[in-house]
């Protein structure tokens, strides 16, 4: 198959977007078809910067997202219908579309070329955080998007319920993979232990963004509690007011490849905070590396998190149950390590070449169904 993927962000990007857009690209290539990129430009041009990409990325003028820089939107370009056209495309894939998407939806249906829209964001739980306003207005443009292509396909059953709850239909659940060869509990580091806690607090973690939605300032509460010291790892808008709201945690930036499952495996308790997940991979990638979750009990993580099994659900936005629920797990080291072999177990078969192959099945539908209307 020739496949065109169109994302609204790709690497550099270190976000959800980006990597599933990566893995999916290289898992095309990896069953021999042929995937074209088109994704927003980067904020300074670099010729080599898609050189690790496993095919070629066309790049699309941007501009940076008001208040929050590191995220580019998406200029309007013809460059999007010209390079699906020239790719010769059997089927457009958008990632997360919401501005370079919907010209990539466009330029799919004057082509007749079928589209699979893949949900990524909860764009209406932004809206309600940034403007308090909006959520009819983003919901609009996701109905125009998903609703105009062939297949979507949703992170989470909570995703799912709530596209069709707001009259999208043929969607399909679609899941995501975890480097378990990568994120693994062999890589638990003592070092980096006594220097993250050189008293031997227990290592309580965050791993993302630091952006309003992600409401990281739950954990201020954790950061109150005797023997635990709490670690942050990620960049974002939020990363000074977050450096005074959380006293005595350790901020590490934004950690990649190897360097980042060793910060997980070293961790005691991995703690999410945001509320607007629809999947939630760094709890999968938490979970793979041998540590207990505690998320709040609200879209992508329902999913993921066997509450008494895995890890701990606490009800979203309340951080005195977060602060608790941390507290109960810090008391009882059998419960950590109970919950940390159960969670490895749960994804070992969540790989992204399983993924992979069940996303080109969904591609595979798709093109019979769109020959067996045209017949």
């Amino acid at each position: 198959m020739r496949v065109v993927i169109v994302t609204e962000s790709f690497p550099p990007d270190v976000n959800g977007v980006a990597h599933c857009a990566l893995q999916t690209a290289r898992h095309l290539v990896r069953r021999g078809h042929a995937p074209l990129v088109i994704a927003p430009a980067v904020a300074v041009a670099d010729p080599a910067a898609d050189a690790d990409a496993p095919c070629a990325v066309v790049r699309v003028p941007s501009l940076p997202l008001p208040g929050y820089p590191q995220v580019r939107v998406a200029l309007p370009s013809r460059r999007v219908a010209a390079a699906i056209a020239a790719h010769r495309a059997d089927l457009v894939h958008l990632a997360g579309p919401f501005v370079l998407g919907v010209r990539g939806m466009t330029a799919a249906a004057r082509l007749g070329i079928p589209a699979v829209a893949v949900y990524q964001t909860d764009l209406a739980g932004y809206a309600r955080t940034y403007v308090g306003t909006g959520e009819g207005t983003a919901w609009r443009r996701l109905r125009a998007v998903h609703g105009a292509a062939d297949r979507t396909l949703a992170p989470s059953s909570a995703a799912l319920r709530d596209l069709e709850a707001h009259g999208i239909g043929r969607v399909r659940l679609w899941g995501r993979g975890v480097d378990t060869a990568r994120f693994r509990p062999a890589l638990r580091d003592t070092a980096l232990r006594r220097a993250l806690a050189p008293d031997g607090e227990l290592l309580v973690g965050y791993v993302g963004r630091l952006a309003p939605e992600k409401r990281v300032d739950l954990l201020a509460g954790v950061c109150g509690l005797p023997g635990v010291r709490v670690v942050v790892v990620g960049d974002g808008p939020s990363g000074p007011a977050l450096r005074a709201a959380l006293p005595g945690a350790r901020f590490l930036g934004r950690r990649t490849g190897t360097d980042l499952a060793r910060v997980f495996a070293s961790l005691d308790v991995f703690a999410h905070t945001g509320p607007y997940e629809t999947f939630c991979q760094t709890v999968q990638e938490a979970m793979a590396s041998g540590v207990p979750v505690v998320a709040p009990a609200a879209g992508g993580p329902l999913d993921l998190v066997d509450h008494g099994r895995t890890g701990l659900l606490v009800p979203p936005g309340d951080p005195d149950a977060l602060r608790d629920a941390v507290a109960a797990l810090a008391a009882a080291p059998h419960l950590r390590a109970a919950y940390g072999r159960a969670g490895r177990t749960t994804v070992e078969g969540r790989t992204w070449e399983a993924l992979g192959d069940e996303l080109i099945g969904h591609y595979r539908e798709v093109l019979r169904e769109r020959t067996a209307v045209a017949a």
